[in-house]
């Protein structure tokens, strides 16, 4: 088994957790009042008012569902965080292989190697 430089990933998962969490204020911020104040806010008249509540629901599912994908990652990237500190980085938490070095560099939170993430999204 390779060594893996685990303070490099440390630093690569807290940039990328501080990342997200700011894209996640971010669009919280975004979506403070209610959707009839969203509304409100671009179409102050009637005319066109089902539009643009239409637009304006869209708009808010789309930031809803990043809202819970960053969530997501958040709790993948704090459960790797914690395999570096048990020793665990770097290893498929299913089939105990080590996951390679260019898996980790572009997903440094997998916790799967390629063989069984593709297993478990049935490719």
């Amino acid at each position: 088994m390779t060594s893996i430089d685990t303070e490099h990933f440390r630093d690569a998962l807290l940039d990328e957790r501080r990342r997200v969490e700011h894209a996640l204020a971010t669009l919280r911020d975004e979506h403070r009042g209610s959707l009839d104040d969203e509304v409100e806010e671009t179409s102050p008249t009637n005319d066109n008012h089902l539009a643009e509540t239409a637009t304006a629901t869209l708009g808010r599912e789309i930031d809803y569902t990043l809202g819970d994908n960053a969530e997501q990652v958040l709790s993948e990237i704090d459960a790797a965080l914690t395999r570096v500190e048990d020793g665990t980085y770097g290893t498929c938490v299913n089939c105990g292989r080590e996951i390679p070095h260019a898996r980790l560099e572009v997903n440094p939170w997998a916790s799967l190697c390629i063989d069984c993430k593709r297993r478990s999204e049935g490719a």
